[in-house]
């Protein structure tokens, strides 16, 4: 059993944000699947099956700062090892458009990661890290990645859930090797 969540923050105003783009994300793949969510575990979760691997998918709904809480719900009410989960999360330190699949490691000055650090207690879990740029100067940090993506923005945006989608797959079929190769560009 594997297990994708998608970090965001829940509510109509930051729906097209870019810290919500692992809703997109988690959004975008259920589609795919034809999967519904349902209330559960503090967030919206939904269950199917990819490539014969049973596969949960969860949006907290805890915001983004206390994603942890929803995160370790679901985790020990299904005892997913950690190695079994994939968090998608926006990441400021890659431009918009590329990703990352990292196995480990640290928060990295994000807050909703911190949360499931300490709610989960290792740093064992897979990351697949969405880039959304840095903001301009002028701009404050938090406010930028609680902005909307320009109407320019959203074909790379498109581009990159459709690569992150690719590299999930992988990852679901445990070709992580493959996957780092094909998509860290």
């Amino acid at each position: 059993m594997k297990v994708i969540v998608g970090l965001g923050n829940p509510g109509p105003q930051y729906a097209e944000t870019r810290h919500n783009i692992g809703f997109l994300f988690i959004d975008s793949l259920a589609e795919t699947l034809g999967l519904q969510f349902r209330t559960k575990f503090q967030g919206l979760w939904t269950e199917g099956s990819v490539q014969g691997e049973r596969l949960l998918l969860l949006k907290p709904q805890t915001f983004m700062n206390l994603s942890g809480r929803s995160v370790k719900e679901l985790v020990y009410f299904y005892k997913i090892p950690a190695e079994n989960i994939l968090i998608v999360q926006d990441d400021m330190d890659l431009p918009l458009g590329k990703l990352r699949l990292r196995n480990q490691g640290s928060a990295g000055g994000h807050n909703g990661i911190r949360s499931i650090l300490m709610e989960l207690g290792t740093e064992q879990f897979w990351r697949l890290k969405l880039g959304v740029g840095r903001p301009p100067k002028e701009w404050d940090p938090a406010q930028y990645v609680l902005s909307s993506f320009g109407e320019n923005e959203l074909p790379t945006v498109e581009d990159l859930l459709e690569r992150a989608n690719k590299a999930a797959g992988l990852w679901i079929k445990g070709e992580t090797g493959r996957a780092m190769n094909l998509y860290h560009r």
